[in-house]
């Protein structure tokens, strides 16, 4: 049986409440995620949906390490990560990375674009400039972007090529698993298509998988494999995407479907949506 390469069980992560300016104390805790459980295959694109609040970024954030867990279990590659620090956590961040929703504030206005992609393979893979310089020319052609565009600053570019940056710098590391945390929330329709189309390009070519985070189920819909729907910290349902878009089980799942509209869904998920809802006063009628 093969090893999925990410194995999340029964993860939560709790804020604490503190109140007071001068001697602050806890007063309570909001609990942000709450046993969240999910795996991801080799090669695989996991959409990870909800309204804002639900938890879906804390949930992102934990999985990378970037936050600390306060309990549940995290396995990248069947090995335990939830613990490590150090060394240890550094070379399995080599393997994870992330691409940010605001393709401008997530680029260092001061860098040229050939220095942002290049400072993963500074951290993570050292080597001559001029195999540095070889490597980021062959990650901005993968990402439809030229040699030259290496000499330019991020605000020289377009939403779309900042977010072009944004991927390529995710790939100069050779990760196994891209986070992509609302990457094209910030972009014009007609560009979203074309960024959503890079990454299954590049997920085809180069077997990442994807741990895709977003409100737009129009979105998750077009690139997801299957989707994790999640609400008030906890994932209430799990399923293939067009599974989950023609016969969903959970009555929180139905409204956010409702709530898109025709043009993207289509009208046969929409007229059989239509029946479920009918069918639902019978069902309920029934059980009492």
């Amino acid at each position: 049986m093969t090893v999925p390469l990410l194995e999340v069980e029964n993860l939560s992560r709790r804020f604490a409440i503190r109140r007071g300016l001068f001697m602050p104390r806890t007063v309570g805790h909001l609990q942000a995620v709450d046993g969240v459980s999910f795996t991801l295959a080799r090669g695989e694109t996991l959409g990870l949906v909800g309204e804002s609040g639900s938890g879906k970024s804390t949930t992102a954030r934990l999985v990378l390490r970037l936050l600390d867990a306060s309990s549940g279990t995290i396995r990248f590659d069947g090995v335990d990560i939830t613990t490590l620090d150090g060394a240890s956590l550094r070379r399995f961040r080599r393997r994870m990375q992330i691409v940010f929703q605001d393709p401008f504030a997530s680029l260092n206005p001061r860098q040229t674009v050939g220095a942002i992609v290049a400072e993963p393979l500074l951290l993570h893979r050292p080597g001559s400039a001029a195999e540095r310089k070889e490597r980021v020319a062959e990650i901005l052609s993968l990402v439809g972007l030229t040699e030259a565009h290496a000499a330019r600053y991020p605000h020289e570019f377009s939403g779309g090529q900042r977010q072009r940056i944004g991927i390529a710098r995710a790939l100069a590391a050779e990760p196994d698993l891209i986070v992509c945390d609302e990457p094209v929330s910030a972009l014009d329709v007609s560009i979203q298509a074309q960024v959503l189309n890079l990454l299954g390009d590049l997920q085809k070519r180069l077997g990442i998988s994807y741990l895709f985070i977003t409100h737009d189920l129009a979105v998750v819909r077009h690139i997801a494999d299957r989707v994790a729907v999640m609400r008030q910290g906890r994932i209430v349902e799990l399923a293939e995407t067009e599974n989950l878009f023609t016969s969903p089980a959970e009555a929180y799942t139905r409204r956010l479907i409702e709530a898109m509209p025709t043009t993207a869904i289509g009208p046969s998920i929409r007229r059989r949506l239509n029946l479920l809802a009918a069918a639902r006063p019978a069902q309920q009628s029934e059980a009492a």
